[in-house]
């Protein structure tokens, strides 16, 4: 079979710088996206898992008190920025520049009076986003009987823009559907390059081919533009997201088979898909030839060995010709040598892979007779739902081979792990535990999935975790991760959310400088909410208020740094977690304005304790109260004369 894989396939320029800039974010703080950065379920999961967070609407946005908003590819209306602004949030436009192109056009337009008209879906982000950036409200126009029913009454002129994913044919159609109403008209194509491009390719190979693929995730526009084309070329389309969707059985009789992608389909996606197709067709197609009704690919024949080499077996098969075993088709570990393995004269069993090896001789597999042995096991397991484990030979673009007893299995890089992992090269030579998820030796299709595992373990260690912990509960985990907000802790089957607020008795200016990833942590439960957990290390015992009454008690000269002032007075910090009110009158025996002007934060002060309530937790404090009395009369005879 002949695959044909679209050049254009895959992440548009504006999808992958959108999503690189929302990687270069993670870690810097609460990181926010404005909607999906992109229509990819795992991408979005993944993000999720390094603490990035989707917001769909204004109302959520204005819940927002800190942190990062990125605004996706897909742009936004200026309202959106605005409101950023306002807040004080910091602001990262990842918009595609062709869609930023659009507002500067629409804007400027419809500044000057002129009617603008946006072709393509109304309820895509995109359009809705555009329509946020004219003055006046546009029209949106999706097909051609829209453009027909639709009457405009503007003096100062129409505009026509588009969509950037719309496709390029239907634009130009629609365009000359309100050319020939008259209208004073001015036509932006700002259909992106990239989405044309791929549009046209899409159309070529569909042509060539006697089926499509078409890869994209179930909300994309563009991949449904991408399928729309395409089926209308080849009958035979098939729109997929996944390698998991594709049914190879429905290719069985295709000679020829073209694959494209929509924007936001990641590589390793399409690398999956295409290197199932090139490598299982290509295989089944070889082992189909045959040459000779005894000796044909896919037999098994016996021989006895007439020589042994350093990297091949000669046997004799009773053929007019000798049969070859190379070394690396007897074997999967290429260390050991074959004449400590096999001895002249001794007879072996072996499948028969070309009945011409380009030399006259038979190629020959002993490898994968152990194989088809091995594939019994693997469908007895299949059958069972059991856990297997096999070594990872080889790392592929889209995935991991497995060997399990000579038996290859493929577990696809979606499958993995329940993250999105971009390297896969840690794997190479582990030896990790998977399911038979699909199992089609005759197809070469033997699917592992790692990823169900995980999620299985996770959730039966979260639901043991859940049924044993309560709110007040001392718990020991592990640093998971730390941002400007808080510290998560891997408690053993759930996150824990240690909270800035609530790491100390006393304030925590930066949860980084306290933590570091994997530092171990014992912590108490103060609250559960559904999933949620939330932790606190101000344990009872240590509260600093315990015996504060004895050690604060009126009277008492203390020793505190002054945190931070007021135009009224100065909070002073006597231990973490107690702070106590120096009022600005109680400074000094002059007359004192503000604090600032004789206080710094940090310094170190003494004074008297004037007042102390235990039930507010309120501590007040004099340095005048410490001058001597006569100091204090003079002082207070000279402010009556001024007076």
């Amino acid at each position: 079979m002949e695959v044909l894989l679209a050049k254009t396939a895959g992440f548009c320029f504006g999808v992958k710088r959108a999503v690189d800039t929302v990687y270069q974010e993670v870690g810097k703080g609460n990181v926010y996206t404005y909607g999906p950065i992109i229509h990819n379920e795992e991408v979005i999961r993944d993000l999720e898992e390094k603490g990035v967070s989707v917001i769909d609407t204004i109302d959520e946005l204005e819940q927002i008190q800190q942190g990062t908003i990125v605004i996706r590819s897909h742009g936004v209306d200026k309202h959106v920025y605005d409101l950023i602004q306002s807040k004080g949030l910091k602001l990262v436009d990842a918009t595609c520049p062709f869609v930023k192109k659009i507002h500067k056009i629409v804007e400027k337009e419809s500044s000057e009076g002129k009617q603008i008209v946006i072709i393509g879906n109304a309820r895509h982000p995109e359009v809705q986003g555009i329509c946020g950036w004219c003055f006046h409200t546009p029209v949106v126009v999706e097909t051609e009987e829209d453009a027909e029913n639709t009457i405009i009454s503007c003096e100062k002129g129409v505009v026509l823009v588009s969509q950037t994913t719309f496709n390029h044919n239907k634009f130009n159609k629609m365009v000359e559907i309100f050319e020939k109403k008259g209208y004073n008209i001015t036509v932006y194509n700002t259909i992106c390059n990239a989405t044309e491009e791929r549009q046209k390719e899409t159309a070529s190979i569909a042509k060539q081919v006697d089926a499509m693929i078409v890869i994209g995730g179930k909300n994309s526009s563009n991949t449904q533009k991408l399928y729309d084309i395409s089926k209308k070329e080849c009958a035979n389309t098939y729109y997929i997201q996944t390698l998991v969707d594709l049914d190879l059985a429905t290719f069985e009789s295709v000679s020829r088979v073209g694959i494209t992608a929509g924007a936001s389909t990641p590589n390793q996606i399409i690398k999956e898909v295409h290197g199932s197709m090139a490598e299982d067709f290509g295989k089944m197609f070889e082992e189909s030839l045959a040459e000779e009704s005894r000796i044909s690919a896919g037999k098994i024949v016996k021989g006895e060995v007439i020589d042994v080499k350093e990297d091949e077996i000669i046997l004799n098969i009773n053929y007019k010709a000798d049969g070859i075993i190379p070394k690396n088709e007897y074997s999967n570990d290429m260390n050991i040598s074959l004449k400590d393995k096999v001895q002249v004269g001794e007879t072996i069993e072996a499948k028969v892979v070309k009945t011409n090896d380009g030399d006259g001789q038979v190629l020959l597999s002993v490898k994968r007779v152990a194989a088809e042995k091995a594939n019994e096991k693997l469908e007895e397991a299949f059958n069972n739902e059991e856990v297997l484990k096999g070594v990872v030979n080889q790392v592929l673009d889209g995935g991991l081979s497995v060997i399990v007893e000579e038996a290859r299995v493929f577990i696809p890089a979606s499958l993995v792990s329940d993250t999105y992992e971009k390297d896969l090269s840690k794997y190479k030579d582990q030896e990790i535990e998977f399911k038979i998820t699909e199992f089609n030796p005759r197809k070469r299709r033997i699917i592992g999935n790692r990823k169900m595992l995980i999620e299985a373990t996770k959730k039966v260690a979260k639901e043991a975790l859940f049924a044993k912990i309560n709110v007040g509960d001392k718990v020991e985990g592990t640093v998971k991760n730390v941002t400007d907000f808080g510290a998560f802790i891997d408690l053993g089957g759930a996150d824990g959310l240690l909270h800035i607020s609530e790491m100390s008795w006393g304030r925590v200016e930066n949860p980084k400088k306290l933590f570091n990833v994997g530092d171990a942590v014992k912590a108490i439960i103060k609250d559960i909410q559904g999933e949620k957990i939330a932790l606190s290390l101000k344990f009872d015992e240590t509260n600093p208020w315990l015996n504060a009454d004895e050690k604060y008690a009126i009277g008492n000269v203390v020793t505190g740094k002054v945190a931070r002032m007021t135009d009224f007075g100065a909070f002073v910090e006597l231990e973490p977690g107690v702070d106590a009110l120096l009022h600005v009158s109680q400074i000094a025996k002059e007359h004192i304005e503000k604090p600032s002007s004789v206080l710094t934060v940090g310094q170190e002060i003494e004074a008297k304790v004037v007042d102390f309530k235990a039930e507010d937790k309120k501590i007040s404090l004099s340095m005048k109260a410490l001058l001597p009395e006569d100091e204090v009369a003079e002082d207070t005879a000279a402010e009556s004369v001024e007076e």
